[in-house]
């Protein structure tokens, strides 16, 4: 299992680096234990933040409302909670996209 993944209680908490203001929003790696994410919205009146929660939900085939952002709301390392799910189900469509 990957170290940005861990399950905590029935829901699955993701630690996450995000650079944002890249030319698309896209998964690139690992970086310092965390995933690495570019993300193609400005870091303005969470702009940024809302991308990265649509994405991750859209990317995990999960429903809006079940991720939701922990920790980071103002940093570039964020941790995202998804509930509901198991590492597994969250780790293959993370590496798969």
């Amino acid at each position: 299992m990957v170290s940005w993944l861990r399950q905590v209680s029935d829901d699955v908490a993701v630690d996450i680096v995000v650079q944002p203001r890249a030319s698309r929003t896209e998964i690139v790696g690992e970086l310092d234990g965390r995933l690495k994410i570019r993300l193609k919205a400005p870091p303005v009146d969470g702009a940024a933040n809302k991308e990265l929660l649509n994405f991750l939900a859209k990317t995990c085939r999960v429903a809006k409302s079940r991720v939701v952002l922990d920790k980071g709301s103002t940093a570039k390392r964020k941790t995202v909670i998804i509930a509901d799910t198991t590492c597994e189900e969250i780790s293959r469509c993370l590496e798969s996209s």
